[in-house]
């Protein structure tokens, strides 16, 4: 950063006028620190920016093997990278927690939105609550492809019942970021429903998660 004109170094405008009035370049350079013998530090997040989305997305969309196929990204830059990533979702979670409602999809749906709209490839996770409809946590349950996963009822209901969980929540992804349930989608929540009820314990909602959209069987009455 020492080449760049002081009025353009990322951490001195942070200091005299604050994180909010930086760029995201500026403030990915802060992060990546060095640029390389011919691509300033700046020049190089832009370069980061310029990729698949053109944005930030891109710390989520890129694998940390992609990362490491750019010039001047190595190891370390590449690890630092996908810890922001990953921060940022943490903290979004973490700052909605205490809303999590059992009869408010969109709550339910709002805490897991940005960890889990961004996978390439669907994912299920369980949400469990107790009959007071208190949050006991969640579990991953399975990990697919792109566009399938298979979901082991036997896995989600052990889960359920080592937590003690009277109710539970189904959460997946779509990648394509359209949250309109598959007929597959549909049978399947018809099966974990019957199979819930053997078992003495409610599913009480399938929510679907796109891109900043959702779809709750419960919501629109089926379940």
């Amino acid at each position: 950063m020492k080449n760049l004109p002081e009025s353009e170094r990322p951490y001195e405008r942070f200091r005299d006028l604050g994180a909010e009035a930086l760029s995201d370049a500026e403030l990915l350079a802060i992060i990546l620190k060095t640029g390389t013998k011919d691509l300033s530090v700046l020049d190089l997040a832009r370069s980061l920016l310029s990729e698949c989305q053109g944005n930030l997305l891109n710390l989520y969309e890129l694998s940390y093997e992609q990362l490491l196929e750019m010039k001047g990204i190595g190891p370390v830059k590449a690890a630092q990278l996908k810890a922001v990533a990953e921060l940022s979702t943490r903290i979004a979670k973490t700052g909605r927690g205490y809303r999590l409602l059992l009869d408010s999809p969109s709550s339910i749906a709002d805490y897991y939105m940005e960890e889990m709209r961004h996978r390439r490839e669907e994912v299920f996770m369980g949400a469990f609550f107790d009959s007071k409809c208190k949050f006991l946590g969640d579990s991953l349950i399975a990990t697919g492809s792109v566009s399938y996963a298979y979901i082991s009822p036997a896995e989600l209901f052990r889960k359920a019942l080592i937590r003690n969980a009277v109710m539970i929540v189904v959460l997946h992804n779509h990648p394509s970021g359209d949250p309109a349930p598959s007929d597959e989608d549909i049978r399947m929540t018809e099966d974990l429903n019957r199979g819930a009820k053997l078992l003495g314990l409610k599913l009480a909602d399938h929510i679907v998660i796109g891109d900043h959209q959702y779809f709750s069987f419960h919501e629109n009455q089926l379940l």
